[in-house]
């Protein structure tokens, strides 16, 4: 490469690198949030409130994978909510809508097939703190006889605790 050559590279890669992300990805800075709100009402219906759940969500899609911040940090979305209060058909409802599973629902429906090879890469996840602190041994018991192996595996690893403090 001569010197021109790279002055000019050199140039259109500055140009690149300057141009903001949300130009790159075609999102403005300007767009809104969703309001804070409806987030709310969605991860509470997100309890046990299927109905009030089915029709925030038709209203507001994007809801689908939002969290509220309850305070300091415990975060929750409505998956997270209905799961560890043990609501699988609600659960399973927000699943096929497509929100994001994770270990917690995994423990809530049984999936041992999941949370031994999540436990084996990372084991200090035994003791993560879902929401509101609750953990996966919690989730495991609120799935009932579907999930007793996972909760069976979970005490054999260690896990005694439901519920541990956030802060």
């Amino acid at each position: 490469m001569n010197r021109k050559q790279f002055i000019k590279t050199s140039v259109a890669t500055t140009g690149l690198v300057a141009v903001s992300p949300f130009a790159l990805f075609g999102k403005s800075k300007d767009e809104p949030q969703l309001d804070k709100k409806i987030v709310a009402e969605f991860v509470g219906a997100g309890h046990g409130k299927f109905e009030k759940v089915k029709e925030l969500l038709e209203e507001y899609p994007t809801l689908i994978n939002a969290a509220h911040d309850w305070k300091l940090g415990d975060f929750e979305t409505a998956l997270g909510a209905a799961s560890h209060v043990g609501h699988k058909e609600l659960a399973q409802y927000l699943i096929d809508k497509g929100a994001q599973a994770n270990i917690f629902t995994a423990a809530l429906f049984g999936r041992i097939d999941i949370i031994k090879p999540m436990l084996d890469l990372f084991p200090s996840a035994l003791n993560a703190k879902g929401p509101h602190g609750f953990t996966l041994l919690h989730h495991a018991n609120k799935g009932g006889d579907e999930a007793k192996e996972v909760a069976e595996h979970l005490a054999y690893l260690g896990a005694k605790e439901t519920k541990t403090a956030l802060y």
